[in-house]
């Protein structure tokens, strides 16, 4: 006989099988629902059998939906100014994020099968937005309605408000201060609108006489916001609050960390200080899990390109080395590969500084001196823990690098990064680190070098014939006409630039017998990259170029990612 699904279960045989609730508690709580004609659950929690946060834990697992923590959320002021407060006080939900290009509209709510409230949503709103409820207790979304409602939460709205109110700058300075100072709104608004815009940095940068605020976008900084300087202790205050940070220390760098939920989901905020000429330079990293970890045929790679590199990861024991500067993307097609491997027949060891994104099924471990394990160290601890696959977040030095090779050589599958300009530039790169060329022959799978650039914008790139210049950096001139390219324009999807998200362009350099031959001799470079480009090898430039002349990106994009001087 079948056991019943969880979902079909009352919602009191739950918490009595989950321990929260005792059979006398429920009897009393039962006897005094026939009389008050109420939910159960509410009864329970007003009745103090059990807190609102268990209700809410148990009732998303008997509807089978996602729940919601409102006291760490960021309200969008859009999605605030779509339902009016009457409508959300007497339905008891709360409006959290807008998303105009998706047209959705993501709601928390105490019941999110209340049809009649559902319906006055949509009576409000206009007919072809999408509503996403998640499910909050009716404490939450009752402090979030007195909490959101009824002050100014758009960036500019909240600085006119700064200007013309007389503020208490110090007020700031204890954990206790409530919602109502615009400079917490401020800080919120901020954070906000920097991971709406996709952004993956904040900079607070405090000049003589005035605070420059900028995001970067698909990899290169915007200046946002440029404020008064007297704006900038308190807003500094905040941001060292909320991220766990001693206030009372301004000499120092330190580091801290926050989380917020934005649209239903939660993103990760490292966050540094740095004591500068003109105060605290705050630099906040965005570590958004939903973007950051992407299936490997999502990756937007060429299918000769995502081919070579899944026939890379079938090899079972070897080195697959990812090499290119800070910011190229090489923990996303780390995660992504081994997201792809991820089994529960395989066991996942990683090493990485720090660890920015859980993955599930994988043992991961932070590497530093609070930790007091180095990457060396760490490999010996791991090959103890029967692995199959190791990822080593980045090969620095000898001892590290010698473990890595030394755990490929004892039959374990190796990831890592190694800072190296190309594929073939990792081979001398290691020799020099002090692996010799007899252990580098036969345990590297293969390299991959990569970079990120920008993609044009769909709605607004412009179609251009080539110049005679341009053709010649693409290599075509002289043998045909010259060709059609894109180039960026601006538009309100964009936001004026141009662009649009980012796509990786990659060299794949996969090792054959007589690759490692080759290196064990010692064979120049010229020599490795003839034999590999006569077995298929494309180098960064040709790839990207391939990306222009299908219009995904620019050639003045190209070219200040990718160096195109020797064609010239």
């Amino acid at each position: 006989m079948n056991a019943p699904n969880k979902h079909h279960k009352l919602l009191g045989q739950m918490l009595l099988d989950q321990g929260a609730l005792s059979g006398d508690q429920l009897n009393i709580a039962l006897l005094e629902q026939n009389r008050e004609h109420q939910p159960l659950g509410r009864l329970l929690v007003h009745m103090g059998f059990i807190s609102a946060h268990i209700l809410k834990e148990a009732l998303a697992e008997k509807l089978g939906t996602s729940s919601i923590d409102l006291s760490r959320i960021t309200v969008d002021a859009t999605a605030l100014n779509l339902i009016p407060v009457h409508l959300a006080k007497r339905h008891r939900l709360m409006p959290l994020d807008y998303l105009p290009e998706q047209q959705c509209l993501t709601l928390a709510m105490a019941d999110i099968h209340d049809l009649v409230a559902l319906d006055q949503v949509r009576h409000q709103l206009d007919s072809n937005i999408h509503l996403i409820p998640l499910l909050a207790s009716e404490p939450e979304i009752d402090n979030a309605i007195d909490r959101y409602y009824g002050h100014e939460l758009s960036i500019d709205g909240i600085l006119q408000e700064i200007e013309t109110g007389e503020l208490d700058w110090h007020s700031l300075n204890h954990q206790g201060s409530t919602y109502h100072h615009p400079v917490i709104r401020l800080i919120d608004a901020l954070l906000l609108d920097a991971v709406k815009r996709e952004a993956s940095d904040i900079h607070f940068e405090p000049e003589a006489g005035f605070l420059r605020i900028r995001y970067r976008l698909d990899g290169l900084l915007h200046q946002i916001r440029a404020l008064h300087s007297s704006y900038w202790p308190a807003m500094a205050v905040r941001l060292k609050v909320i991220s766990n940070m001693n206030i009372a220390e301004t000499r120092a760098p330190q580091d801290g960390h926050l989380t917020l939920t934005v649209s239903g989901r939660p993103v990760d905020f490292r966050v540094a200080s740095h004591p500068t000429l003109h105060g605290e330079n705050i630099v906040l990293r965005i570590l958004d899990r939903q973007k950051s970890i992407v299936p490997l045929e999502q990756l937007g790679l060429e299918p000769s390109n995502l081919g070579q590199l899944q026939r890379m990861m079938a090899r079972p024991e070897g080195v697959i080395l990812v090499t290119g500067p800070t910011g190229s993307g090489k923990t996303t097609t780390l995660y992504s590969a081994l997201s792809h491997i991820n089994t529960e027949h395989v066991h996942i060891m990683t090493l990485e500084d720090p660890v920015e994104f859980p993955l599930p099924r994988v043992r991961q471990t932070s590497v530093g001196e609070a930790a007091k394990l180095d990457f060396a160290s760490g490999i010996r601890s791991m090959m103890r823990q029967d692995p199959d696959v190791i990822l080593v977040g980045e090969i620095r030095d000898t001892p590290t690098a010698e473990m890595a090779f030394r755990a490929a050589m004892t039959g374990h599958q190796v990831y890592a990064t190694l800072h190296s300009n190309s594929a073939l530039g990792a081979i001398p790169r290691l020799v020099d680190i002090g692996i010799t060329p007899d252990i580098l022959a036969g345990n590297i799978i293969g390299i991959v070098a990569q970079r990120l650039v920008r993609r044009l914008c769909e709605h607004c790139k412009q179609l251009v014939t080539a110049t005679q210049e341009e053709a010649r950096l693409l290599g075509i001139w002289g043998h045909q006409e010259p060709p059609h390219l894109y180039q960026p324009v601006g538009c309100e999807h964009c936001h004026n630039l141009g662009y649009k998200g980012r796509l990786a362009i990659m060299e794949l350099l996969r090792l054959d017998q007589e690759l490692d031959d080759m290196i064990v001799r010692q064979r120049p470079r010229k020599e490795l990259l003839a034999h590999a480009t006569a077995r298929g090898f494309r180098s960064l430039a040709d790839d990207g170029i391939k990306q222009v002349l299908a219009g995904a990106t620019s050639l003045a994009e190209l070219s200040r990612v990718v160096d195109l001087t020797d064609r010239m």
